[in-house]
């Protein structure tokens, strides 16, 4: 599983560094390491929409406060 976040301009105005260490920390925390893949990736062509995350090539959109639900609803939702 592959999660990409915007590091781009915009997303880093938007939050993406607390995000990503979020993302860190909840892939520690749940042990995923070996399954879930984080990558930052530059502009996704979203900037409007906030900070832009992929997953599995999937775009969504996210701010600091909503990277733990989105971890919570469609990661480990997925490999649990």
């Amino acid at each position: 599983m592959e999660i990409a976040i915007c590091i781009g301009s915009s997303c880093h105005l938007r939050g993406s560094r607390e995000i990503i260490g979020t993302l860190e920390k909840l892939v520690k925390e749940y042990s995923l390491e070996d399954i879930v893949k984080l990558k930052g990736s530059f502009c996704m062509g979203q900037c409007q929409k906030g900070v832009c995350v992929t997953l599995n090539g999937e775009l969504y959109s996210l701010t600091p406060e909503t990277a733990e639900e989105f971890f919570i609803n469609n990661v480990l939702g997925v490999v649990e």
